[in-house]
């Protein structure tokens, strides 16, 4: 018998219907990686099943220990509250385990440069080659954070420079758009300019920064269902499926 805490991946939802479909592509990755673990989907809003609906359907399965994994790559707001809220009214049986956020993480960093050299460039164009690391963009300090972190430590690795920039109007102001940021690398002498979306799947603010690299040379898909997402997500499984194991003496 599998004992193992079923995996709930719970993704935000997007009324753009690529959002829905590379989602499912990552988990069926992560079910390849890993098919000694059941893995369900969830969303918060816009497609089905809801996260509510999913654990419902789990509780009258018999299921008991179930890992919830938001599908985020920052811990913001849906992290912190939204889902929270949502597994605070699962059913009563089961026990549920909320696993961190997918970032940051070295994987995820693999997984942009895995971007970057599917769109056209090389190890060997790191050094002339400035990347503006795009994300949805967010109003909670410890995202920008992070974000700008993820920044400094990738400048480290060979690029000429990388610039953080943000999509969503809702960022504060004061931090760069990414058309901005692939002026900026221009003007610092970058010979080459590369956008690197570090969003997980396609919607309105992936094509927002799409629109923001028109003047970049390279701009690299979103995360989607790369590898080394579906390796995060695993890790991030087995993280928070300690506690569920020993609260079941398994």
């Amino acid at each position: 018998m599998n004992n193992k805490p079923v995996l709930l991946v719970i993704a935000h939802g997007s009324r753009d219907p690529r959002h829905a479909a590379t989602v499912h592509a990552l988990v069926r990755r992560v079910r390849a990686q890993r098919p000694d673990v059941r893995v369900e989907t969830g969303f918060l809003d816009f497609n089905v099943p809801s996260v509510q609906g999913v654990l419902e359907s789990l509780a009258v399965q018999g299921v008991r220990d179930v890992v919830a994994l938001p599908l985020l790559l920052t811990r913001a707001f849906h992290a912190k509250a939204d889902i929270p809220a949502v597994l605070a009214d699962a059913p009563p049986q089961l026990r549920i385990h909320q696993a961190e956020v997918l970032g940051p993480s070295p994987l995820l960093l693999a997984a942009l440069e895995r971007r970057l050299y599917e769109a056209g460039l090389s190890p060997a164009d790191k050094s002339s080659t400035g990347v503006v690391l795009a994300s949805a963009g967010s109003t909670d300090p410890e995202a920008i954070a992070v974000i700008a972190e993820i920044a400094r430590e990738w400048r480290h690795t060979g690029w000429c420079a990388v610039r953080p920039a943000f999509a969503s109007a809702g960022s504060p102001a004061g931090f760069p758009r990414t058309e901005d940021a692939v002026r900026e690398l221009r003007a610092l002498g970058c010979s080459r300019v590369a956008v690197a979306p570090y969003v997980l799947a396609p919607g309105r603010l992936p094509d927002r920064i799409a629109r923001g690299a028109a003047e970049a040379d390279v701009l690299a898909d979103v995360l989607g269902p790369a590898p080394e997402v579906a390796r995060v997500v695993l890790e991030r499984y087995e993280a928070a499926r300690a506690p569920a194991l020993a609260a079941v003496g398994a």
